[in-house]
């Protein structure tokens, strides 16, 4: 049976030193990081930059880990190397991104070039499920091989963001408010981050875990120790280790179950070999030794099955986005941020943020990118009841 191996580098620290040896580390447990690309190739480098925020935060993917992986590819003679991401903020440059995240100072070390993430145009994906095509960065365009260096969170739509999801910043700005119009629902929308994994091809996955972030993520959530570096040339395998390091079933994480579905990568635990410089350990060893029980995640679920049963309290029952009017400083971003054309969200010229439920989507970008943590998703009790979780 075919083994999707992912290696897992323990780290409990960004002491650049530490962290440059455990990217050696990584690669090495994976054939070295010219089974991944040649030296010739015009290598783009795909950090996390969701948002402007400083490292600590843990929003972002590290600046250590970033250079750290510059070095590596340096050191094997990669020439052609740049970077990007597009983020998700609609108040938020590429440039400003990466200079608040320190990865524009690290690329700067490495002479690391800017991709450009601010324009770009459609490619077609004939061989899609679920989208034909995506609007890309023409820095995606441009590169020959893609290395994807995300960041270890929780998501209010998609339970964890890790490997598949870190590839929608590969569409330009506004495109992906669209997407979210278009692929309303987090089954619909992990299909599509398969496909647009699939239409991308990266080379390999780097999972900045050191510090992660649980909770109210992927912007408004706590940072939390890991303790964690993870590699693979599989996103969805590399996705699933996370899934167990947390002890959630990847088979509740949408973007595992379609990856593996339309066969982007595998999920399954008797497929998945997981390396560690202390040698090969079962997805069961690797939990036990490396995860946490009690990390904040959001593990309850409405069962289809009951969807009759209540159907007169679906509007009661439903999640939703929900502000905390204390919290709220009425700068409008979630307003913005709301794919909706006619707006599910108000705020804005000194307005707090004000919800009609009944043009939301629940895709949750408002509280993606709220910039004071103002936004949870509410979830009914009686939904936890319901599911017998």
């Amino acid at each position: 049976m075919n083994k999707h191996v992912v290696a897992l580098i323990p780290l409990d620290a960004y002491d650049q030193p530490r962290v440059d040896e455990a990217v050696r580390q990584g690669l090495a447990l994976l054939g070295g990081v010219e089974q991944f690309v040649r030296p010739e190739e015009k290598v783009l480098l795909k950090p996390n930059l969701l948002a402007r925020a400083l490292p600590q935060k843990a929003i972002t993917t590290h600046p250590a880990v970033f250079s750290a992986v510059c070095r590596a590819l340096r050191e094997a003679g990669c020439r052609h190397l740049s970077y990007g991401d597009s983020p998700g903020s609609p108040t938020t440059t590429p440039d400003k991104a990466a200079d608040t995240a320190g990865i524009a100072e690290a690329a700067e070390r490495y002479q690391v070039e800017k991709a450009d993430f601010a324009s770009g145009s459609v490619v077609p994906f004939p061989g899609g499920h679920t989208a034909r095509s995506f609007y890309l960065c023409n820095g995606v365009q441009e590169a020959d091989a893609l290395i994807n260096i995300c960041k270890m969170k929780t998501h209010a739509l998609e339970r964890i963001t890790g490997a598949v999801k870190n590839l929608y910043g590969c569409v330009t700005g506004v495109n992906k408010a669209t997407g979210h119009a278009a692929f309303p629902n987090s089954e619909v929308f992990a299909d599509m981050l398969v496909d647009l994994n699939r239409c991308i091809a990266p080379r390999l996955h780097i999972m900045d875990g050191v510090i992660a972030m649980e909770g109210n993520g992927p912007t408004s959530g706590t940072p939390t120790p890991m303790n964690v570096l993870l590699f693979s040339a599989d996103p969805v395998a590399l996705d699933a280790i996370f899934a167990h390091l947390i002890h959630l079933d990847p088979a509740e994480v949408p973007t595992c179950t379609y990856g593996q579905l339309r066969g982007l990568g595998v999920m399954d635990a008797e497929r998945i070999a997981v390396r560690t410089p202390e040698g090969e350990l079962t997805v069961a060893q690797a939990r036990e030794k490396y995860g946490r029980k009690d990390f904040d995640v959001y593990r309850g679920t409405l069962q289809k099955g009951l969807l009759f049963k209540v159907m007169p309290l679906l509007p009661f029952l439903q999640h939703r986005p929900k502000v905390d009017l204390k919290k709220c400083v009425a700068c409008g971003v979630c307003q913005e941020a709301c794919p909706v054309e006619e707006k599910a969200v108000r705020s804005g010229n000194g307005k707090k943020a004000k919800y009609d439920y009944s043009k939301c989507i629940r895709c949750y970008c408002c509280q993606e990118m709220c910039p004071v943590k103002a936004i949870e998703v509410y979830r009914h009790p009686l939904t936890k009841l319901l599911s017998g979780k």
